[in-house]
């Protein structure tokens, strides 16, 4: 089983990133609300999956996962990375969605280049996990924006838990639009984050249309968690043509490649 499958694991993992890698169990256990023998149990599997490394009296991070974060980044560092080519699918994929509709949007970096091309839309209904999205959409050119509560973490403004989950399963959209950590001909989508990816799966399969906007840089780069079926999305908005092998996939799997020069 996937050690971080576990919700509660989640959560420690969660306040250990917050903690800048390390917290006493102690110290975990009063803020998750829970006993310290909990915070034990659930401890047990991240240490099995390499996941956080005991030290004295409590536990760290383990230094691939530090790395992992690093390599991800903040939103505000993430949202300046590739930024011609983001802003050029944001292009790409406003032109796919008219006036009127609807579609749900995630937290993604591109997502939120996205969101900022919708904004000469008019009478959008919106519905995200993102509060970078919310801002950009909200009380302009009549949309209706639905923000998804439930935990807001602080490293992206995205919007997790059961609460977040629930809310956006009472809506069906013309679209879906998702963002992708990493992208290969064998795995298809995937994210460095479970939580990100469940609540991708979930729009996955609420909209008519779903689009997977991810630049170039992700092409060959694998995550270890799947968003899911990758024959489930339909278009594949990026910035330029992926390489054959990805081509090929995606072929198979149905989906439709947009760039900016189609």
């Amino acid at each position: 089983m996937d050690p971080l499958a576990n919700h509660r694991q989640q959560e420690i993992m969660d306040a250990l990133r917050r903690a800048g890698g390390s917290l006493r169990v102690g110290a975990i256990a009063s803020e998750l609300n829970v006993t310290s023998e909990t915070v034990r149990r659930n401890l047990r599997s991240l240490v099995e999956g390499g996941l956080v490394e005991k030290m004295h009296g409590g536990v760290r991070l383990s230094s691939a996962d530090q790395d992992q974060e690093q390599e991800e980044g903040t939103f505000k560092q993430r949202f300046s990375e590739n930024i011609d080519a983001k802003k050029a699918i944001a292009r790409s994929v406003c032109k796919l969605i008219p006036d009127g509709a609807s579609l749900f949007l995630d937290i993604g970096s591109t997502t939120a280049h996205i969101a900022d091309a919708l904004r000469e839309r008019h009478r959008l209904t919106v519905v995200t996990n993102s509060i970078h999205v919310a801002s950009k959409l909200a009380m302009r050119n009549d949309n209706c924006v639905y923000m998804a509560g439930g935990r807001l973490r602080s490293h992206d403004g995205g919007a997790f838990g059961h609460a977040a989950m629930d809310f956006a399963a009472n809506f069906n959209t013309d679209f879906a639009v998702m963002s992708s950590a990493g992208i290969t001909a064998g795995q298809g989508f995937a994210l460095f984050d479970l939580e990100e990816a469940q609540f991708s799966r979930l729009i996955l399969q609420r909209a008519g249309t779903r689009i997977m906007a991810a630049d170039s840089s992700k092409f060959g780069r694998e995550a270890p968690i799947l968003i899911g079926d990758p024959t489930l999305v339909d278009i594949l908005a990026t910035d330029q043509r992926p390489p054959e092998d990805l081509s090929t996939a995606c072929a198979g799997w149905g989906i439709s490649i947009h760039t900016p020069q189609t």
